[in-house]
Protein backbone atom coordinates (compact mmCIF):
# COMPACT_ATOMS: atom_id res chain seq x y z
CA UNK A 1 0.00 0.00 0.00
CA UNK A 2 1.46 3.26 -1.06
CA UNK A 3 0.54 5.92 1.36
CA UNK A 4 -0.37 9.15 -0.82
CA UNK A 5 -0.64 12.71 1.23
CA UNK A 6 -2.53 15.64 -0.14
CA UNK A 7 -1.69 17.94 -2.23
CA UNK A 8 -0.11 15.40 -4.31
CA UNK A 9 3.26 16.36 -6.41
CA UNK A 10 4.24 15.71 -9.57
CA UNK A 11 7.45 13.25 -8.24
CA UNK A 12 4.51 11.05 -6.69
CA UNK A 13 2.47 10.62 -10.07
CA UNK A 14 5.53 9.85 -11.41
CA UNK A 15 6.39 6.94 -9.18
CA UNK A 16 3.01 5.61 -9.72
CA UNK A 17 1.70 2.34 -12.21
CA UNK A 18 -1.37 1.00 -12.98
CA UNK A 19 -2.65 -1.75 -10.32
CA UNK A 20 -0.83 0.19 -7.51
CA UNK A 21 -3.04 0.35 -4.34
CA UNK A 22 -3.19 3.65 -2.59
CA UNK A 23 -4.14 5.16 0.87
CA UNK A 24 -5.03 9.01 0.34
CA UNK A 25 -4.95 10.89 3.76
CA UNK A 26 -5.12 15.12 3.89
CA UNK A 27 -8.02 17.28 1.94
CA UNK A 28 -9.81 16.21 -1.13
CA UNK A 29 -12.83 17.93 -3.28
CA UNK A 30 -15.65 15.85 -4.25
CA UNK A 31 -18.00 16.86 -7.51
CA UNK A 32 -20.15 14.73 -9.96
CA UNK A 33 -22.38 15.50 -12.64
CA UNK A 34 -23.79 18.76 -11.48
CA UNK A 35 -21.16 20.58 -10.08
CA UNK A 36 -18.23 19.73 -12.26
CA UNK A 37 -19.14 21.66 -15.07
CA UNK A 38 -19.82 24.68 -13.20
CA UNK A 39 -16.12 24.10 -11.96
CA UNK A 40 -14.60 23.57 -15.41
CA UNK A 41 -16.26 26.68 -16.90
CA UNK A 42 -15.22 29.14 -14.35
CA UNK A 43 -11.44 27.58 -15.29
CA UNK A 44 -12.10 28.42 -18.72
CA UNK A 45 -13.60 31.99 -17.78
CA UNK A 46 -10.55 32.66 -15.69
CA UNK A 47 -12.68 33.18 -12.19
CA UNK A 48 -11.88 29.89 -10.44
CA UNK A 49 -9.99 32.04 -7.53
CA UNK A 50 -13.52 33.17 -6.93
CA UNK A 51 -14.28 30.41 -4.87
CA UNK A 52 -10.62 30.66 -2.91
CA UNK A 53 -10.30 26.94 -3.71
CA UNK A 54 -6.69 25.63 -4.90
CA UNK A 55 -6.34 22.84 -7.16
CA UNK A 56 -2.93 22.51 -7.59
CA UNK A 57 -2.09 18.76 -6.45
CA UNK A 58 -5.62 18.48 -5.66
CA UNK A 59 -7.75 15.34 -5.67
CA UNK A 60 -11.28 15.00 -7.14
CA UNK A 61 -13.60 12.52 -5.66
CA UNK A 62 -16.45 11.71 -8.38
CA UNK A 63 -19.57 11.46 -5.43
CA UNK A 64 -21.92 13.68 -3.80
CA UNK A 65 -21.82 13.82 0.24
CA UNK A 66 -24.74 12.73 1.68
CA UNK A 67 -25.18 12.10 5.43
CA UNK A 68 -25.14 7.98 4.79
CA UNK A 69 -21.61 9.37 3.26
CA UNK A 70 -19.62 9.10 0.47
CA UNK A 71 -19.38 6.77 -2.18
CA UNK A 72 -18.08 6.80 -6.18
CA UNK A 73 -20.01 7.24 -9.25
CA UNK A 74 -19.27 6.67 -12.29
CA UNK A 75 -16.33 8.80 -14.01
CA UNK A 76 -17.32 7.67 -17.41
CA UNK A 77 -20.93 9.92 -17.61
CA UNK A 78 -20.14 12.37 -20.35
CA UNK A 79 -20.04 15.39 -17.35
CA UNK A 80 -17.63 13.72 -15.50
CA UNK A 81 -15.48 12.44 -17.60
CA UNK A 82 -15.56 15.59 -19.83
CA UNK A 83 -14.09 17.59 -17.30
CA UNK A 84 -11.31 15.26 -16.28
CA UNK A 85 -8.93 16.63 -18.65
CA UNK A 86 -9.98 20.43 -17.90
CA UNK A 87 -9.56 20.25 -13.89
CA UNK A 88 -5.97 17.95 -14.78
CA UNK A 89 -4.85 21.18 -16.44
CA UNK A 90 -5.74 23.52 -13.71
CA UNK A 91 -3.52 21.09 -11.25
CA UNK A 92 -6.03 18.08 -10.11
CA UNK A 93 -3.67 15.49 -9.66
CA UNK A 94 -5.85 12.42 -9.11
CA UNK A 95 -9.53 11.58 -9.93
CA UNK A 96 -11.42 8.87 -7.89
CA UNK A 97 -14.22 7.45 -9.18
CA UNK A 98 -15.17 4.07 -11.15
CA UNK A 99 -15.59 2.83 -14.38
CA UNK A 100 -13.13 2.59 -17.25
CA UNK A 101 -12.23 5.92 -18.82
CA UNK A 102 -12.03 6.52 -22.83
CA UNK A 103 -8.43 6.43 -24.60
CA UNK A 104 -8.68 10.20 -25.08
CA UNK A 105 -9.21 10.81 -21.53
CA UNK A 106 -6.37 8.62 -20.64
CA UNK A 107 -4.36 9.94 -23.18
CA UNK A 108 -5.26 13.65 -21.51
CA UNK A 109 -4.10 12.50 -17.51
CA UNK A 110 -0.71 11.44 -19.25
CA UNK A 111 -0.79 14.94 -20.87
CA UNK A 112 -0.52 16.60 -17.53
CA UNK A 113 0.62 14.06 -15.69
CA UNK A 114 -2.36 13.37 -13.58
CA UNK A 115 -3.86 9.95 -12.98
CA UNK A 116 -7.59 8.26 -12.15
CA UNK A 117 -8.20 5.76 -9.26
CA UNK A 118 -10.73 3.75 -8.78
CA UNK A 119 -12.24 3.20 -5.31
CA UNK A 120 -14.66 0.16 -4.24
CA UNK A 121 -18.18 1.53 -3.46
CA UNK A 122 -17.84 1.18 0.23
CA UNK A 123 -19.65 3.99 1.26
CA UNK A 124 -19.49 2.42 5.18
CA UNK A 125 -16.25 2.36 5.21
CA UNK A 126 -15.08 5.84 3.37
CA UNK A 127 -17.87 7.62 6.39
CA UNK A 128 -15.54 6.39 9.02
CA UNK A 129 -12.76 7.50 7.28
CA UNK A 130 -14.11 11.04 7.04
CA UNK A 131 -12.61 13.49 9.54
CA UNK A 132 -14.65 16.62 7.98
CA UNK A 133 -16.48 18.06 5.62
CA UNK A 134 -18.02 21.42 4.20
CA UNK A 135 -19.06 23.33 1.30
CA UNK A 136 -17.27 24.98 -0.65
CA UNK A 137 -19.11 26.12 -3.71
CA UNK A 138 -22.55 25.68 -5.18
CA UNK A 139 -24.81 24.85 -1.86
CA UNK A 140 -28.23 25.80 -3.89
CA UNK A 141 -26.93 21.45 -5.61
CA UNK A 142 -27.61 19.99 -2.35
CA UNK A 143 -25.27 16.82 -2.06
CA UNK A 144 -24.31 17.40 -5.16
CA UNK A 145 -22.59 20.93 -4.31
CA UNK A 146 -18.84 21.14 -4.47
CA UNK A 147 -17.40 19.68 -0.68
CA UNK A 148 -14.08 19.39 0.77
CA UNK A 149 -13.59 16.50 2.59
CA UNK A 150 -10.80 15.64 5.21
CA UNK A 151 -9.75 12.46 4.63
CA UNK A 152 -7.61 9.34 6.41
CA UNK A 153 -6.32 6.55 4.68
CA UNK A 154 -9.11 6.17 1.92
CA UNK A 155 -8.05 3.16 0.04
CA UNK A 156 -7.81 2.93 -3.45
CA UNK A 157 -6.52 1.61 -6.74
CA UNK A 158 -4.57 3.23 -9.45
CA UNK A 159 -6.22 2.50 -12.79
CA UNK A 160 -4.96 5.20 -15.14
CA UNK A 161 -1.65 6.42 -15.49
CA UNK A 162 1.10 7.33 -17.74
CA UNK A 163 -1.01 6.61 -20.92
CA UNK A 164 -2.32 2.97 -19.31
CA UNK A 165 -5.63 2.21 -18.00
CA UNK A 166 -6.03 -1.17 -15.66
CA UNK A 167 -8.97 -1.81 -18.30
CA UNK A 168 -6.60 -2.28 -21.27
CA UNK A 169 -5.34 -5.68 -19.53
CA UNK A 170 -8.96 -7.19 -19.58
Amino acid sequence: MIKIQTPITNSIIEKLTVGDMISISGFIYTGRDAVLPKIVTLIENNQIQALEINLKGAVIFHTAVSPAGVGPTSSNKFDIESSIPTLSKAGVKLHLGKGALKPETIAELKKHNSVFAVIPPVTALLKDKTISKKVVAFPELGMEALHLLEIKDFPAIIAAVNGKSIYDEL
